[in-house]
């Protein structure tokens, strides 16, 4: 993401929630989880990876649905039930934000897949690296030592 483009406002299909980030993405990703088809009534959820001191929500309050786990919340909109962001635990620093609900979706291209074990035969995403899970936490420090690297070749 061109960091012109900051900071970035989006909001929910009825306008009620509004969100900004003031950081671009550290990571883009695809969820192929039978869970992310369901929630998003379609083969699998993109999303993008935004530290979470560079997120905040702007207007309106978001309610919990989907997961409302300790390791893992989902936000939507309480009027037009839009899935806006996920929460994971503490030991991520980032908040999963669905990119789509940005006005420029440059940065939405997933640069890694997950839960490809469960994708649907047909989907098909541009990511460059696929794991059939969620990928083991050791391996993130090189994702985004990757994903930078990536950005930067595209810039």
């Amino acid at each position: 993401m061109n960091k012109d483009l900051l900071p970035a406002e989006g909001e929910c299909r009825c306008g009620k929630i509004a969100m900004r980030i003031d950081a671009p993405p550290i990571l883009t990703m695809a969820c192929h989880c039978s869970g992310c088809q369901k929630m998003s009534a379609s083969a699998y959820s993109l999303t993008a990876a935004i530290p979470r001191d560079a997120f905040s929500v702007t207007r309106g309050e978001p309610v919990i649905g989907g997961l409302h786990g300790e390791d893992a919340r989902h936000f939507f909109c309480p009027y037009c039930m839009t899935w806006l962001f996920t929460r994971l635990n503490d030991s991520l620093p980032f908040v999963n934000v669905h990119p789509t609900l940005f006005a420029n979706l440059a940065w939405s291209t997933p640069f890694i897949e997950t839960w490809t074990r469960e994708k649907l035969p047909w989907a098909k995403t541009p990511a460059v690296h696929s794991f059939p899970e969620f990928p083991p936490p050791t391996s993130f420090k090189g994702l985004l030592q990757a994903y930078a690297q990536h950005v930067q070749a595209q810039a």
